[in-house]
Order: C-alpha cells, then sequence, then structure tokens
C-alpha cells in the first residue's frame, strides 16, 4: 500500500513492561527461547492497543471483537456455518463446495514457481497499530476458501524503548500468535517489514535510508536474522518473508545489494526459508536484476491509480480527478483489460522466465471509487492474474479497501458477525 499520510496521523507507540531481548542475543541460560504461540495459543480476545488506527485504512471496527468464540477450529467454525444455513448464504455457494477441499495440505511454494495463493492483508501491526492478529479472521478467511494472509509489519512495534537493536518480546509472541493461526486454519502467513529499519512508504520517514546508510543495513539485516532463527524449521508451505513493502525507484544494483544482505542474514539461520521481494517503483517494476538469488517477487493490482485511489485523502490529487469508470481513460492511454496485459502482466511474465516467481503481494480500490466501476476492473485483473498463475492479496480484509466494513455508500451489505459485509466483492474473489 502507498501511503501518503501527516506524522499527526502516524502515532507509534508501545506497550507496557519491560521485556525486552538485544537482537541476536540467546535466550536466559543459553539457545533461542521457544516461541511461546507456537506451542499454542493464548486466551483469545485483542488487547488494548497503542497506536491509533490510521483514518480509513484502519477504521476503528477493526479493533471489534467477534461475537463467535475465536479458538474453536476452522473445521468446527465451518460446521456451525452451514449448520445454521450461514454456509449458503453469507459463505457464498463457492466456499461451500470448497469446505473440504481447504482440509488438504497447503501447497509446496519455491522461489521459482509460486503457488497461486488468495487471500488478504491483515493491518493488526501496520504503521502504528499495535494490536493482536484475531483468530477469527484466519477461520472466516479459511472457511470463505481462501489460503493467505500476507502480515505487513511495523518494526517499531517490537523494538524496546526506541533502542532499535532490541526487541519487545510480548509484541513478538503475537506475531508467533499470528503463525500458529496460519498453521491451525491452513492459511499459509506471509510476514512483512511494510515499516523496515531504514525504510518505509508511509510517513514519517525512517532517519536513516538503508538503501544508501551501513548502520541502517546492519539493523535491518539483524532484524531479518532473528526473525529466521525465530522461525527455523517451520516449512515453506506455511512461512514466507517479504524484505521490505514498495522499495523506490531505485538503480536495479542498489536494490541487489541491498536484498543480497537481507537474505544472507536470514539464510544463515535458516538455509531454506522462502523470500518474496517487491518489485522497484513501489511494487511496480519487475526486478530482473535480482534473478539467480533463489528469491520470489510480488508486483502490485492498483493501476490506474487514479480509478483505485479516487478521493483517498493520501493520494494527494485525488480530490482532482475525474470520478473515475472503467475503461478509464487516462491523457492517451486506455486503461483497459488489454492495457494491463501489456504494462503490468508481461513485463514480470519476462521475470519468470528468469527463474523468479510472481504473486501481486496488495491489490484494491478505495471506497470512494464506485462499487461497480471496482468489480468491473477488478474482474479483468483477476482473470489477467489467473491466466498468469498468480496469487495474490487483497489490501484489505477490513477497512476501506476490504470485503468488510468498507464504508460504501453504494454498497448493499450482508450483516455478518457484527461486520457489514461486501457480499459482492466476496463472491467475486472467491469465483477466481
Amino acid at each position: 500500500m502507498i501511503l501518503f499520510v501527516s506524522s499527526q496521523n502516524a502515532h507509534y507507540g508501545h506497550r507496557g513492561g519491560s521485556v525486552a531481548t538485544e537482537i541476536g542475543a540467546p535466550a536466559a541460560g543459553g539457545g533461542a527461547a521457544e516461541p511461546a504461540a507456537l506451542a499454542g495459543p493464548r486466551a483469545a480476545g485483542p488487547e488494548a492497543a497503542n497506536g491509533r488506527p490510521l483514518q480509513n485504512e484502519c477504521p476503528a471496527s477493526a479493533t471489534v471483537q467477534p461475537s463467535m468464540d475465536t479458538r474453536i477450529s476452522r473445521r468446527a467454525f465451518v460446521t456451525r456455518a452451514l449448520a445454521s444455513g450461514l454456509g449458503a448464504g453469507l459463505l457464498g455457494p463457492q466456499a461451500v463446495g470448497r469446505a473440504g477441499a481447504t482440509e488438504a495440505p497447503l501447497p509446496d511454494p519455491s522461489a521459482a514457481k509460486l503457488p497461486r495463493w488468495r487471500g488478504f492483508n491483515l493491518l493488526e501491526k501496520f504503521n502504528g497499530r499495535n494490536d493482536r492478529f484475531v483468530e477469527a479472521d484466519f477461520a472466516w478467511i479459511a472457511g470463505w476458501g481462501f489460503d493467505f494472509v500476507r502480515l505487513p509489519l511495523d518494526y517499531q512495534m517490537w523494538i524496546e524503548g526506541g533502542d532499535w537493536t532490541k526487541f519487545h518480546e510480548p509484541t513478538l509472541r503475537e506475531i508467533d500468535e499470528a503463525v500458529h493461526f496460519g498453521e491451525k486454519h491452513r492459511v499459509h502467513v506471509c510476514l512483512n517489514f511494510h515499516r523496515a529499519p531504514g525504510y518505509t512508504v508511509a510517513r514519517p520517514p525512517e532517519a536513516l535510508s538503508v538503501w544508501t546508510d551501513a548502520e541502517a543495513q546492519r539493523v535491518c539485516a539483524l532484524h531479518w536474522r532473528h526473525f529466521a532463527k525465530r522461525y527455523q524449521g517451520i516449512p515453506n508451505r506455511r512461512l514466507s518473508f517479504n524484505l521490505f513493502n514498495e522499495p523506490p525507484k531505485l538503480e536495479p544494483g542498489v536494490y541487489r545489494r541491498v536484498i543480497e544482505q537481507m537474505t544472507l542474514a536470514i539464510r544463515e539461520q535458516d538455509p531454506q526459508r522462502l523470500v518474496i521481494c517487491d518489485g522497484r517503483e513501489w511494487g511496480n517494476v519487475a526486478p530482473i536484476e535480482l534473478a539467480g538469488l533463489g528469491v520470489a517477487a510480488a508486483t502490485r493490482g492498483y493501476q490506474p491509480f487514479k480509478l483505485t485511489h479516487y478521493l483517498s485523502s493520501w493520494a494527494g490529487n485525488g480530490g482532482r480527478w475525474e470520478k473515475p469508470t472503467y475503461p478509464l481513460r487516462d491523457g492517451t492511454t486506455l486503461w483497459d483489460k488489454e492495457t494491463m496485459r501489456q504494462r503490468d502482466i508481461e513485463p514480470w511474465q519476462r521475470l519468470q522466465t528468469r527463474g523468479v516467481g510472481v504473486m501481486v503481494g496488495e491489490f484494491g480500490a478505495f471506497n470512494r471509487t464506485p462499487h461497480e466501476v471496482v468489480l468491473a476492473w477488478l474482474r479483468d485483473n483477476l482473470s489477467l492474474w489467473r491466466e498468469a498463475g498468480w496469487g495474490w492479496a487483497l489490501w484489505n480484509l477490513r477497512g476501506g479497501f476490504g470485503i468488510l466494513d468498507s464504508e460504501r455508500v453504494d454498497v448493499a451489505y450482508d450483516s455478518w458477525q457484527g461486520h457489514k459485509l461486501d457480499r459482492a466483492l466476496l463472491e467475486l474473489l472467491q469465483a477466481s
């Protein structure tokens, strides 16, 4: 997600307590401490967060505790839903047909060939938020027939007292818990440093740049090394690492050197860990320079920007754009399915021929774009991604781009466990 927000909207807070470990240091008594949540989930229900949700992207409703018991198994959840008649209604007919199929093991990915994952970005630890992930989200995602979540993370939520070389262990255990939820509900978990030490697309920017500063590179590598050690041995079918969110316009050689440094740190601890790298220029340019590094790549699905970010407060000029239609004409360019194929698919297919697997790490359209326009545009994109064999993750599950609580004025929502469900969008995703 490309974010342009004022600094007063990016509130960074940390939980109370003083439990911390220095990055790279062993646990007391020698050896690495076992992640608590990987041995079993803690009591359900999010704790109070210090981080203030961003307007539009992270509405207050994103932290409402669902009314269902969040500790039930995925099988029990689907069974109850079907028994109550929700399966044929709010879950959608596609999900009912897939309920048994999702019991199969998750597919085994490789850097050269990613599965056709389908799922959502979950924002509980995104850009200043520090909430616990909600098990019900994983249960619902699986029950609807999806198998993937990307977790955009803000490293400032797991450092201690502003020292970016020390970890705040209670926050890390909450990430462990999300990894466990993925295992329990057969949902692949992709951990992304949306704000990494030395880089973010959000505001405020990092004081040091990971692209040019040796200290930022050292610390960022320490973080990834720690994560690699923490999750060592978890199969790639369950867990992957997405190093940076939407790198800026960089020289290809600069990007390759930093990616090499991060992957080296990871592979010191976990040589087989699947690593996914976003394209340059905010995820839009296929990173040919990464061929040969044993990493996969992620593109974006936000073009044309005047359609997907119409009237968004962070896009700058969104208020001066005409109400979008689809196909959309922007100057001399007619954005239709063929244009998207040429600009957004074919360059990345050439990357695939170099042994780099591809997926769509984020896509979506803000709630001010007319719903019928969003559905028409998205239908063409989903068709193109299916033809290419690419997986995808919608930004987001709940919020202005999502299927829950999107606050559109032109949607007849269904009521879903205390949330407002955009069934038309859900069923389009299920059918793709």
